[in-house]
């Protein structure tokens, strides 16, 4: 358009002659420094919108290293608790086969038990029990012999039995006590596993979300590479238009210079007040309010983590999770808890447990608020009213959701606690 306004001035010039040249050149002055200021602006958003792609770049950057390293660490822990499985199988393995072991014994001691009883028998009757035995004795040393083979027999039999049952009791109770260890550790693989699966879902996250990220700082950079060209051919066509006012008309280029200058001056004087307005506004801005003490700081004790935690099994029990907000959904609630002076358990499995219960139709801000994932009761957050709650999701870190709608409302089982 501007060329074509050039190309009128220049026909115009050739028309009208030398005279008419300065006020047509300044014209067309007027409309290329007006377009210019135009795609400056524009420029200027554009450099602006890239660098605040760049910066949520950075950010998403630091995010996903946050996010690689929480996996790292739960594989690691999936890897141990595997090994700790199998020590277990093992040690059950073990036992079945000392068990093998003293069955076998026992089973000898039996059937030794039995010839003697049946050689007594025979010495002394078939039906005949120990005291007849000892009566039947055909003389004193049969006696004596008697008496003491019975004796042998007696104590044998207490002690096989008092043996017997010392075994049976130790292997039970160690094996009772593996079978326990095996069903924890069992668990503990499923919620890893659970997590895993949702680690996987947050990473597919973080990478589309990086992609549509690059895509915006590809279009942002595009569009302030054009402006920056037009910039650049509107400062040659004002160059040289300036350059044949100079030569032509310098009492005129003069004259616009001093407008240009009073332009600049009047710009300048606006940004100002325009700043000084900005900035009386920014300071008449009300101050952030204090957190408050109990309920009302546990509900907003977690907003600082928004958008700047992750998730990690077994996180926010230590002081440098906690610095790192690397937290667990249970973790974050145990947490959360803590800083409005209250003591609550730092498991889904103590915590739906504790508190009152109250119906989900009653629920108010404070409640805990529990949810079926990839087990019962597999996730825990904290109700703030308006059908949301905070905690600490796997595809997000501590983040406010929506339990009205989608996969929470799907999710919520009705299980609501209240800590009074």
């Amino acid at each position: 358009m501007k060329k074509k306004i050039i190309a009128l001035n220049t026909t115009i010039m050739l028309g009208l002659g030398a005279f008419a040249l300065p006020a047509v050149n300044a014209e067309s002055l007027d409309d290329i420094k007006k377009e210019r200021s135009d795609v400056k602006s524009d420029l200027s958003k554009a450099e602006k919108e890239l660098a605040a792609v760049l910066t949520e770049l950075n950010g998403l950057e630091e995010k996903i290293a946050k996010v690689d390293q929480a996996v790292a660490d739960n594989e690691k822990i999936v890897k141990e608790t595997e090994k700790e499985i199998e020590d277990a199988k093992a040690k059950i393995k073990k036992l079945e086969e000392e068990i093998k072991v003293i069955q076998e014994r026992i089973d000898k001691r039996s059937e030794i038990l039995k010839e003697r009883a049946v050689a007594i028998q025979n010495s002394g009757g078939s039906n005949v029990n120990y005291i007849e035995v000892l009566l039947g004795s055909t003389s004193f040393s049969d006696f004596v012999d008697r008496v003491g083979a019975i004796s042998k027999i007696v104590d044998a039999d207490e002690e096989l039995l008092i043996q017997h049952d010392k075994d049976k009791k130790e292997v039970e109770e160690k094996k009772a006590t593996v079978d326990k260890e095996l069903t924890t550790l069992n668990e503990k693989m499923t919620d890893l596993e659970g997590m895993r699966e949702q680690l996987k879902e947050q990473e597919a996250q973080n990478d589309k979300l990086k992609a549509e990220l690059k895509e915006k700082e590809e279009v942002a950079a595009e569009k302030k590479s054009k402006l920056q060209a037009k910039d650049v051919d509107l400062a040659a066509m004002q160059a040289e238009i300036e350059s044949s006012m100079a030569r032509q008309a310098p009492v005129e280029a003069s004259v616009t210079n001093n407008e240009s200058t009073s332009t600049s001056t009047n710009t300048t004087n606006s940004n100002s007040s325009s700043k000084s307005k900005s900035s009386a506004k920014a300071s008449s801005a009300p101050a952030s309010t204090t957190v408050g003490s109990g309920m009302q700081a546990v509900i907003s004790a977690g907003n600082k983590y928004i958008g700047n935690s992750v998730y990690v099994f077994g996180g926010g029990r230590s002081a440098s999770d906690i610095a790192a907000g690397r937290f667990d959904c249970s973790g974050f609630v145990h947490w959360a808890f803590a800083q409005g002076g209250y003591s609550v358990g730092a498991s889904t499995d103590a915590l739906k447990n504790q508190g009152t219960p109250v119906p989900a139709s009653q629920m108010q801000p404070g409640d805990m608020v529990f949810f079926n994932t990839y087990k019962t009761d597999g996730h825990v957050g904290i109700y703030i009213g308006g059908g949301k709650f905070i905690g600490s999701q796997s595809s997000t870190g501590v983040a406010i959701a929506d339990m009205s709608s989608g996969y929470w409302a799907k999710a919520f089982n009705g299980r609501v606690n209240r800590i009074n």
